[in-house]
Parts: structure tokens; C-alpha cells; sequence
């Protein structure tokens, strides 16, 4: 299991420059474990697909203007106060070394926090075992 250790903060609203147009990425870290820089967008609000293009965006000049020969590719982390798992789903931005999380201004009243994380834990067993029904599809097919 690897430490928590070895990550370093490296900017804040880092700028970007395409063209003639200026980008502003939120936080940038780097992870000394995993090798890769780590961009960090926050939303205050609902998740849009259109943040997938941004971050795309903000990963691609990293990756041309940042990134070292012996690093990995750097991986984006888009924080928006409410998420859609089906949207973030379809969008496949894992895929893309994008992954969304949702973060809480405040902590919701004892009865709402635990309705939340029990359905929290349902969705992500669901997601799991329809990962694992599809990679048993797969290997049929493939065997068969």
C-alpha cells in the first residue's frame, strides 16, 4: 500500500496560455508516488459536461508543457458540490485519467449524511457488479 507521503503543492490558479486565450487551472500537485501531476478544478455548483472539455484541455498542455520524460501522464480531478454518476458514466472521463467527485460545503443533518452514504454504497456495488457482469460477457465471447 503506497503512503500519503510525497505529494507537493505547485501552484494555484496556474495559467495557461493556447493561442492567444489564457486558461486558469484551480490546483496543481504532484504526486512523488504516482509520478504524474495532479490537476484539481472546483465547481461550486451542479457537474456540467462541459467541464470534461476544459479539463481535457488543461490535461493536454500539461502533458505537452509540464510533464517530464519520466513522468506519467497527468491525471485531472474535477470537485463539484452535486454530480451526475450517469453522466459522469457515459462521458467515460476515466478513460481520459479524469475522475469527479463531489465535495459538501456543510455537513448535512445526521439522517440525511447516513441516507447519503448508504446510497453511496449501493451505487458503488452496483457499479462493481455490473463491471464484473461485463468482464464475464467478454470472456464468453471471447472463449466462445
Amino acid at each position: 500500500m503506497r503512503s500519503a507521503t510525497g505529494w507537493t503543492f505547485v501552484a494555484r490558479q496556474k495559467r495557461m496560455t493556447v493561442g492567444e486565450d489564457d486558461f486558469t487551472l484551480d490546483l496543481l500537485f504532484y504526486s512523488r508516488p504516482l509520478r504524474r501531476l495532479i490537476a484539481v478544478e472546483l465547481k461550486v455548483g451542479k457537474f456540467r459536461p462541459a467541464f470534461k472539455g476544459q479539463m481535457d484541455l488543461y490535461l493536454k498542455w500539461l502533458n505537452r508543457y509540464e510533464r517530464r520524460d519520466d513522468e506519467e501522464a497527468p491525471l485531472g480531478l474535477i470537485l463539484c458540490t452535486e454530480a451526475s454518476r450517469e453522466q459522469v458514466e457515459l462521458l467515460e472521463m476515466h478513460k481520459g485519467g479524469i475522475v469527479v467527485a463531489e465535495y459538501w460545503t456543510a455537513l448535512p443533518p445526521k439522517e440525511e449524511l447516513q441516507r447519503r452514504i448508504t446510497q453511496i454504497y449501493r451505487d458503488a456495488q452496483e457499479r462493481v457488479a455490473h463491471r464484473s457482469v461485463g468482464a464475464a460477457r467478454n470472456v464468453d465471447e471471447e472463449s466462445g
